[in-house]
């Protein structure tokens, strides 16, 4: 059976940092990895398969929603007929992901006699945790699930945010190994042996209403454009992808630009993920920064 490390955490956490981590330790094994980008801009999914070429990209929303859920069944069938000696298939899923569905999934599909869902991991930023775990449920359900979970930026939080983090996580999770990590460095068994953990849940409604995901093609000036950021920074969640020739990443960690890498292109493409609700005045916004 092809055991799946499943990796879940909310926008910004640093998945893809640990993906990426995970590639570069593992090049002499024949890994699969399945990236699941909630915006419709695969931005991820670019990412990891510029280091493996091995990668599956499911963009557009959560694999475990109604909407996705059927694509990525498909892709799950579609690895065991092509790529069916693979050692170990590595999921990061969207940041919205509610996993609780997952066993039965795999169950009600016959998927199970393929794969063993072997360690899930979530990984958490101490401020944006314990900013938003009363009103966004699914960053509750990660933790639930989660068998080990990386308490992340760590150094980038003081110390009583993240002991205050730390015991909020051992208190809905007790089981849960939490390891608390600087760039998500750190030593994983990606395929260990679990127990099935009994989850249970309900497939997400295609669009909910917590979250509203679009794409900016248009440019303007890179400080205007961080001002209004940080302005709405209680309501929007992500902005990433590429904006006057600088890659923007926005998260409740901050805002990073850094110069884009030989080969990319220089188009104007950001994904936006913000509270739902509130696309619509920041897209106008948006358009009078021209």
């Amino acid at each position: 059976m092809i055991p799946i490390c499943l990796i879940t955490g909310f926008l910004g956490t640093g998945k893809t940092t640990l993906v990426k981590r995970i590639v570069a330790g593992n090049r002499e094994r024949r890994l699969i990895y399945l990236i699941n980008e909630f915006s419709a801009l695969d931005i991820d999914g670019s990412i990891v398969s510029a280091e493996n070429p091995d990668v599956v990209s499911i963009p557009g929303g959560s694999i475990f929603c109604k909407c996705l859920v059927t694509e990525f069944i498909g892709q799950l069938r579609r690895i065991v007929a092509e790529w069916g000696e693979a050692e170990g298939v590595v999921i990061e899923a969207s940041g919205m992901a509610n996993p609780k569905v997952i066993e039965e999934m795999l169950a009600e599909t016959g998927l199970d006699e393929f794969y063993r869902l072997a360690t899930i991991v979530s990984v958490v930023d101490p401020n944006s945790f314990l900013k938003l775990r009363h009103t966004l449920p699914n960053i509750l359900a990660q933790i639930e699930t989660a068998d080990v979970v990386l308490l992340n930026k760590s150094d980038c939080n003081p110390r009583e945010r993240v002991a205050e983090a730390h015991a909020a996580i051992s208190s809905f999770n007790p089981a849960a190994d939490v390891k608390e990590t600087v760039l998500c460095a750190v030593d994983l068994d990606l395929f260990a042996e679990h127990a099935p953990r009994g989850l249970q849940g309900e497939f997400a409604k295609c669009r909910d209403p917590n979250y509203a995901a679009f794409v900016t093609e248009h440019a303007c000036d890179p400080e205007r454009l961080a001002a209004l950021i940080r302005s709405h920074a209680d309501v929007i969640y992500r902005v990433k992808g590429r904006f006057a020739g600088e890659y923007i990443d926005y998260s409740t960690a901050g805002l990073v630009r850094s110069p884009l890498t030989s080969g990319d292109s220089a188009d104007t493409r950001l994904a936006w993920i913000v509270k739902g609700g509130t696309e619509d005045d920041l897209i106008a916004e948006l358009q009078e920064l021209d």
